[in-house]
């Protein structure tokens, strides 16, 4: 389990790097596997160059070698994308997720090439290959996928959030190289046992509900299938709500939660009222018994 972390901001709309050391703290408290940052739930189109750098430090050293770190890399071209890796290197971070722009076409060829180019340019990284759907990402098919793989041994990973995600994951996972590791789901965990099912090795969730993605991948892991279908069930109407709202959601949870004191976005996100609200309170007090990291959340169903 390695959630996607947000990026904080003060009320006056500047990072908050204090705020992003919390929200760290959560997440390894939360018994995560590792962490990403940044990502697209990290608001990362938001974020300028210097923004992304000081962040990123911020975050290797709050989780001073606790757990890895795979660091966003995605970016409009190949040479902005080998500066991302490169820095994620001189952070100490091997494990970087890119996602190829669609200015480089959406051939077979084209995006191996892509690859390759980042995997020659920078020495020892590995490279998680996020197929994102379109319009955001280029959508690839599962036989694209496999090809653009064996082409670059750098390719280690692969995030597949295309959707419906199954049947590629299952492509992917029954002809991968030896090389490929896993495929890892996507969607914000709200397919999360069909993928596990289907041979996905982990999840880039929201971070959240940590706690409880944690408890279901372990509970899966254990064969007790029925406590992660539980936990499935109980947190799926809170993921479908997440859906809509994206980061206002989660830093609304977070915020509840005790991890963050505003709920600041800069991304365009629909903006939640009081009866959206209202409705996500519900269901998080339905779901306080399952909270285990701290800070616990607080005065649920009592107001903020």
């Amino acid at each position: 389990m390695l959630p996607v972390l947000p990026t904080p901001f003060t009320e006056s709309g500047a990072v908050d790097p204090d705020a992003m050391a919390g929200i760290v703290d959560f997440a390894v408290a939360s018994g995560v596997d590792g962490v990403v940052f940044p990502g697209f739930a990290s608001e990362v189109d938001e974020l300028s160059a210097a923004e992304r750098t000081a962040l990123l430090k911020v975050v290797v050293n709050r989780i001073a070698g606790r757990v890895p770190i795979v660091a966003g890399a995605s970016a409009p071209t190949a040479l902005e994308a080998i500066s991302h890796c490169r820095e994620a290197l001189a952070n100490g971070i091997r494990h970087v997720m890119i996602q190829a722009p669609k200015s480089v076409g959406t051939t077979t060829e084209a995006v191996s090439a892509f690859y390759g180019e980042i995997a020659a340019a920078v020495a020892g990284i590995e490279i998680v290959l996020q197929n994102a759907p379109a319009p955001r990402g280029s959508d690839l098919k599962p036989e694209a996928i496999l090809q653009i793989v064996r082409d670059n041994p750098a390719i280690t990973y692969v995030k597949e959030e295309t959707l419906p995600s199954g049947l590629a994951i299952s492509a992917i996972a029954a002809g991968k190289p030896a090389h490929l590791k896993g495929v890892i789901g996507g969607g914000g965990a709200r397919y999360l046992i069909d993928e596990y099912n289907r041979g996905a090795c982990g999840a880039m969730p929201a971070v959240e509900l940590a706690d409880i993605h944690v408890a279901m991948d372990r509970a899966y892991r254990a064969g007790d299938i029925a406590r992660a279908r539980d936990l499935y069930m109980r947190t799926l109407p809170l993921l479908v709500i997440q859906f809509n709202f994206r980061m206002a959601f989660t830093k609304h949870v977070l915020t509840r939660r005790g991890v963050m004191t505003n709920q600041v976005v800069r991304a365009k996100v629909p903006p939640m009222d009081a009866l959206d609200v209202a409705e996500i309170d519900a269901w998080l007090d339905a779901c306080a018994d399952l909270m285990t990291a701290e800070p616990r959340q607080p005065k649920l169903g009592g107001g903020a």
